[in-house]
């Protein structure tokens, strides 16, 4: 990456542009059931006191469904991957930003050298947001969280540098705003509060500087706290609902987790170990250790609070006990401020000036080649089964005509066109506040049953105690249909009249328009 100043400088945006255009498959697939769900709740949210969203639970703040909802209302179902993808090029420029602060940090005075640390932290972190191994599709709390961190550690890299309260408080705000859209995106937070003690602490900013920055901080990240507690006392929410919904349920899930099967848990835990190994993550992280001593010796402050961040994000994947693919967004932000030092370092010294571009070359390779890869699927053809079984039953189905999906497929939900009676579109939150099946039973057994009855995963899967008045109650009301492509057993309600569905298990999908 040498040459003048103003090619170092394309280079930041080329990769940017990149990692936009890399989330074209974004066209090419129907909605992933978290989407679905989301855009389900967002479409039929009414608050209630002890209910954040009304008929569904989801957990997560609002800020997410908002989102969705307003997304939906501009463009349609499909315009948050957009706004995911407008996120993909602010974060690879947010982390070129946060480069510059650490290469001006390292000592860095040569404006090109600058702009060379920025260049390749820009195409690493563009090679990693744009892997085709993590989630091309899909876009999620995990894709617009990251941005807002990236974009609150250069906001806190600078804060410490031009001892800026206004700088902390927009770092805050940010940091904080990425929390609304998946509790566990904390690095932000991290980051910023250990850069700010430690550089106190070394008496890189005076005390009475650093209390003033930090009141900036607190501040920034109480804007997005009381904007939500505000909607809630606005609309009627109690906030114990409000910290349930958006806070305490986690507790309660993750001993549902803990106590129940971990068999799925188990094997996606070794496909996302491979992937971090694929990706090149674990290859800029043993670059980060490997090189961690010489780079606390070159500036201490920004390393630590970098380790701590890294340290919390991986755990926070570590602990999750579900181990879904998307969750290695997370570590990306922490990632790029890693390879910022790496390649400042790496200016300075020259015997290391070969390994870090190494690692990014590794990852740039990684995801070119499974991008082609997924194309190349593509192209083939792939059938979208869960998309085809909602939309036999949506073309079956009578005006008026309800569905449940067990199991946790909100796409299915979402195709067949037709509310659900049951509040849960997620498996875990069904596992967690239903655990004994008895709401489902109540649903089932109730004056008003759903029409269609979709066993997206076995009855037993999770538990035994509530699945045979459940078993009973299908035996005795529901009629089998058929297994959807040879996965999901489909019911409806007993009726006089013969009713079957067909299932194009055959059909590729192509774009998300005309289909």
């Amino acid at each position: 990456m040498a040459g003048n100043p103003t090619a170092l400088g394309r280079v930041v945006w080329i990769a940017a542009a990149a990692a936009f255009v890399a989330r074209f498959p974004g066209l090419l697939w129907p909605l992933r059931p978290d989407e679905a769900g989301f855009l389900l709740v967002a479409r039929s949210w009414h608050p209630e006191p002890d209910s954040v969203y009304g008929h569904y639970f989801v957990d997560r703040p609002p800020p997410i469904i908002w989102l969705m909802q307003a997304t939906d209302a501009i463009g349609g179902a499909y315009t948050h991957r957009v706004v995911g993808a407008v996120g993909c090029v602010l974060l690879v420029l947010a982390s070129a930003a946060a480069a510059r602060e650490m290469a001006r940090r390292a000592g860095i005075v040569d404006p090109a050298v600058v702009r060379r640390v920025a260049g390749w932290v820009a195409v690493g972190t563009a090679a990693l947001v744009s892997n085709a191994q993590i989630d091309p599709v899909a876009a999620k709390g995990e894709l617009f969280g990251i941005p807002l961190v990236m974009g609150s550690c250069w906001l806190a890299l600078r804060a410490v540098r031009r001892v800026s309260a206004a700088d902390a408080f927009w770092a805050g705000l940010l940091a904080m705003s990425a929390v609304g859209f998946k509790q566990s995106i904390v690095g932000g937070l991290v980051f910023g509060a250990v850069l700010l003690v430690g550089s106190a602490t070394a008496r890189q900013v005076p005390w009475r500087a650093a209390l003033r920055c930090a009141a900036g901080a607190v501040a920034g990240a109480a804007v997005p706290v009381l904007v939500i507690v505000g909607w809630a006392l606005v609309v009627g929410v109690r906030l114990e609902a409000l910290w349930y919904t958006s806070v305490s349920f986690r507790s309660d899930a993750n001993r549902t987790i803990a106590l129940q099967s971990a068999e799925g848990a188990t094997s996606r835990i070794s496909v996302l170990l491979l992937v971090f190994v694929g990706v090149g993550m674990l290859f800029l992280l043993a670059c980060f250790v490997a090189r961690l001593p010489a780079l606390l010796r070159l500036d201490a402050v920004p390393v630590v609070a970098i380790t701590a961040m890294l340290a919390v994000d991986l755990v926070a994947v570590a602990v999750s006990g579900s181990y879904w693919m998307p969750y290695l967004f997370v570590p990306i932000p922490a990632l790029a401020l890693a390879l910022a030092g790496l390649m400042s370092h790496a200016q300075l010294d020259r015997r290391w000036h070969l390994v870090t571009p190494a690692a990014v070359a590794f990852a740039v390779a990684s995801s070119v080649i499974a991008l082609v890869g997924w194309t190349s699927s593509w192209v083939v053809g792939r059938v979208p089964v869960e998309v085809r079984t909602g939309e036999a039953i949506a073309a079956s189905a009578r005006p008026g005509d309800r569905v449940m999906v067990y199991g946790g497929r909100a796409d299915i939900q979402w195709a067949s066109r037709a509310g659900s009676p049951y509040p849960h579109l997620w498996s875990l939150p069904m596992r967690t506040l239903d655990p004994e099946l008895e709401d489902l039973g109540a649903v089932l057994t109730g004056s008003n049953p759903p029409t269609w009855f979709v066993e997206a995963t076995y009855i037993n899967t999770w538990s035994e105690l509530g699945t045979r008045p459940i078993e009973g109650s299908l035996i005795r009301k529901y009629e089998f249909i058929r297994t959807a492509c040879g996965r999901y057993r489909v019911y409806r309600l007993n009726s006089v009249d013969e009713i079957d569905i067909d299932v194009d298990c055959r059909t590729p999908w192509r774009t998300i328009w005309g289909e």
